[in-house]
């Protein structure tokens, strides 16, 4: 099926709001094995909606609509859809025992603006919505359907896990099954793996495809297969699957699609240890991204950011000559961050960052992007160059993503 997604709102268009509505709902939908073709933002304008309504009717079987379906003036939706679809509004009594209900249940007293609420289009099939004060619209014409929903995240995620959905399955479930592995892979920019793979991508049958999801040090590779038959779906997809961790080797760090500060701390509880970090160019983000995560406090114990050479020295115990002689971004000294991590944490493992993160301080033997990262277990250590780019954010993430996948490998 081609989905379209509209989200209504001016807040959206001005920055004042980020649509993370349509990155759910693309990923939902993408599970079930439906196509989002395009996502639309507009404003709470007439014309504008309405010519939005007509494009996304146009290139796709289903439109999925959210926004401007409030009490208020500046909610105009739910009156563009009575226009657009040749229908009068009609009192519905559910609707209202329903938000009268949710009322009740927060202790608020209904006022008659909310009551309006109530009033929807005869020619929508209304899908409730249990969460909030805003129903659901559901529209069909010529074998397409459009959905209106509120823009509040969580009553749009009640509505699309509760009611839509499943509807929407009933609907138009063709029979296909859908499967994905999606496996994280260092050490490749995201030209350089597909380079690596193209005979391999070359030789997938149709009903495969490959997608390459790059982050800051990460690339997710994303193999998704499509086939009315379950059970050979599951069988081919893990043979191709194997087929990739065959090729790409260690560069596959996990086949579990999780952020690395989860797949740290699952590490961390399976060997039950802890860790630690010292932190110079990434500034304290990596025990960021690590205390991120609940329960972290079980494997955390706590981290160092030695921006200056001093606090490297007193409290790392990092050797004053070493860093006179060879640098605080060198090897020497981050090997020593990491040995002093453990020690001043009590901690079983670390992690320690030093570099040049810019845009400033860089030299022609240092530029800007040059790191060193160490992890340490016990008494080895792993320590390792890397050269990044020039752009001061980029470094910072990239670097502690690095950094985690280093200790990943030390733990391994």
């Amino acid at each position: 099926m081609k989905i379209e997604i509209i989200t209504i709102g001016d807040e959206i268009l001005i920055g004042q709001i980020v649509d993370t509505n349509s990155a759910w709902m693309g990923v939902e939908l993408n599970k079930l094995g439906w196509d989002v073709v395009a996502i639309t933002t507009v404003g709470d304008v007439h014309d504008d909606i309405i010519k939005a309504f007509d494009v996304a009717l146009q290139r796709a079987d289903i439109v999925l609509v959210t926004g401007g379906t409030g009490p208020t003036k500046d909610d105009i939706t739910k009156n563009i859809l009575c226009e657009y679809f040749d229908s009068k509004l009609i009192f519905n009594q559910s609707i209202l025992d329903n938000v009268e209900a949710i009322f009740a249940n927060r202790a608020i007293k209904i006022n008659e603006l909310t009551k309006t609420q109530a009033w929807v289009p005869d020619k929508a099939v209304v899908l409730m919505n249990r969460v909030g004060t805003a129903p659901c619209l559901w529209f069909e014409k010529d074998g397409k359907v459009l959905v209106s929903m509120a823009g509040v995240p969580s009553e749009m995620k009640w509505l699309m896990s509760n009611e839509i959905l499943p509807k929407l399955e009933k609907t138009f479930n063709d029979g296909s099954a859908v499967e994905h592995r999606t496996l994280l892979v260092k050490d490749y920019s995201e030209s350089a793996l597909a380079e690596k793979l193209s005979d391999f991508e070359a030789n997938l049958p149709k009903c495969f495809k490959l997608a390459y999801l790059p982050q800051q040090g990460i690339v997710r590779l994303r193999l998704t297969g499509r086939n009315h038959d379950k059970n050979v779906l599951i069988e081919n997809t893990d043979k191709y699957a194997a087929q990739l961790k065959s090729i790409l080797g260690k560069a596959i760090y996990s086949d579990v699609d999780l952020p690395l500060e989860k797949l740290v701390g699952l590490r961390l509880k399976q060997l039950k240890i802890t860790m630690a970090t010292a932190e110079s160019c990434t500034g304290g983000t990596i025990a960021k991204m690590i205390t991120s995560v609940p329960g972290s406090s079980e494997y955390f114990m706590g981290g160092i950011v030695s921006y200056s050479n001093l606090v490297k020295e007193s409290v790392l115990n990092v050797d004053k000559k070493d860093i006179e002689t060879f640098g605080a971004v060198s090897e020497t000294v981050v090997r020593q961050m990491a040995k002093g991590a453990i020690k001043v944490c009590s901690a079983d493992c670390s992690v320690a960052t030093s570099g040049i993160a810019g845009p400033d301080g860089g030299t022609k033997d240092k530029p800007v992007g040059t790191v060193w990262i160490c992890a340490q277990y016990k008494e080895k250590q792993i320590a390792r160059l890397y050269n990044f780019g020039t752009i001061r954010e980029y470094n910072t993430v990239k670097a502690s993503n690095c950094a985690l996948q280093l200790l990943l490998e030390i733990l391994e």
